[in-house]
């Protein structure tokens, strides 16, 4: 799987997990999604993402690098 991939999958899933615990747990837990939802427009402008610099680090590959390896 892909930087890429993994950052939608995280960033989705820190938002589910955060509509469910506003729901049912208590209301503060929608800052959750509210930050998710910050670093992505951040994102979107800057072009940099401290969890693609982790993955990165980690030795995950973007698409670009599998683009030319053929590799995922």
């Amino acid at each position: 799987m892909t930087r890429e991939r993994y950052i939608k999958m995280i960033a989705g899933a820190m938002v589910l997990i955060s509509s469910l615990g506003a729901y049912f747990l208590n209301i503060n837990w929608i800052w959750i999604a509210v930050f998710v939802g910050t670093n992505l427009f951040q994102f979107s402008i800057t072009k940099w993402c401290m969890l693609n610099n982790i993955l990165k680090l980690m030795g995950v590959q973007s698409e670009m690098d599998c683009c030319k390896d053929d590799k995922c």
